[in-house]
C-alpha cells in the first residue's frame, strides 16, 4: 500500500515538473544540484545501481528504491525508466515519509 501511495506522489510530482527522468536527465540535475531525492528502479542492472547510488552519496542525496522499471515509467507517463530524480523538497519529503510507512 505503502507504494502505490508513493507512486501517487511520483505521478504528482511529474505533472507538476518537479520531476527528472532517464539517465541523462538525473544525471544533469544531480550535477546541478537541483534533484533532492533519487528513485532507482528495483530491477535495475548492479552496475546501473551501482553508478546510480554512487553518484547521489557524492551529491549527498537520498536514495529510495521502489518499483519495476515499467512501474516507474507508468507513474511518470513515460517509457519504462531506471531512475528518476524529484526536484521538489516538499513532494521529496512526502515521498520519503510514504515510503517509510510500512
Amino acid at each position: 500500500m505503502a507504494e502505490q501511495e508513493a507512486a501517487g506522489v511520483l505521478g504528482l510530482a511529474q505533472k507538476a515538473g518537479h520531476t527528472a527522468s532517464g539517465d541523462a536527465a538525473v544525471r544533469e540535475a544531480v550535477e546541478k544540484k537541483e534533484a533532492v531525492l533519487l528513485v532507482i528502479a528495483t530491477d535495475v542492472s548492479p552496475n546501473t545501481e551501482k553508478e546510480l547510488v554512487h553518484l547521489a552519496e557524492k551529491a549527498n542525496i537520498p536514495v529510495i528504491r521502489m518499483l519495476t522499471r515499467e512501474a516507474l515509467g507508468r507513474c511518470l507517463g513515460r517509457a519504462p525508466r531506471a531512475a528518476a530524480a524529484i526536484t521538489d523538497k516538499g513532494l521529496a519529503a512526502l515521498l520519503t515519509k510514504k515510503m517509510s510507512i510500512e
